[in-house]
């Protein structure tokens, strides 16, 4: 009986390691779009050269309509809808929709993603959007200096290690407990090259 206890939990901690992959594209946001510079004059980003991010507001699905053949295809989750199972299909419906990012996302990773991605996709950062996927606390809140300095950040606006994303997203939650942008999920970007 013992045996067959480690065996099963053996099993569901190999089934729970395993991340899936999902899917988006967002529209383009960088120095070439209307609002770029007051974008940075108000964040105070000027490393940025481009904002790479799951923030609605920001960087908004180039899919804002859930069609009905969408629907065995996303995420049917609460605040989740933007995001896709099927990169095939994705990939048919943002085929003539230009300047757009085609991101493969993993959300709370336990660690890095590797043999999950898919080829043809690089990996860009880590966002920390809030839990209703309205705001990214990285660069779209004014900051959060005790949890994280605006110089920690790419030229793409993202955190480049899963240790300090790990550590940012739960230093937001601790030091920020009235701010609805920091009770984060911390994901894991990809782009398609």
């Amino acid at each position: 009986m013992i045996c067959f206890l480690r065996l099963t939990l053996n099993f569901a901690r190999r089934q729970k390691a395993v991340m899936t992959p999902w899917f988006i594209a967002t529209e383009k946001f960088d120095k070439s779009q209307r609002g770029w510079e007051k974008y940075i004059a108000w964040s105070k980003l000027d490393q940025l050269d481009e904002v790479v991010s799951l923030d609605g507001s920001l960087c908004p699905t180039v899919l804002p309509t859930v069609k009905p053949d969408y629907w065995s295809r996303i995420v049917n989750e609460d605040f989740m809808l933007q995001y896709f199972t099927d990169l095939e299909f994705l990939r048919t419906q943002v085929a003539n929709i230009p300047r757009n990012n085609l991101l493969c996302v993993f959300r709370n990773p336990s660690t890095h993603p590797s043999t999950e991605v898919p080829s043809g996709f690089e990996f860009v950062g880590y966002d920390l959007v809030d839990v209703e996927s309205t705001a990214s606390a990285l660069t779209n809140c004014g900051g959060f200096p005790d949890a994280f300095s605006n110089d920690e950040l790419s030229p793409k606006g993202l955190l480049v290690s899963h240790g300090r994303a790990r550590q940012v997203q739960a230093d937001l939650r601790r030091q920020y407990p009235d701010e609805i942008h920091a009770d984060c999920h911390l994901w894991a970007l990809f782009r398609c090259c």
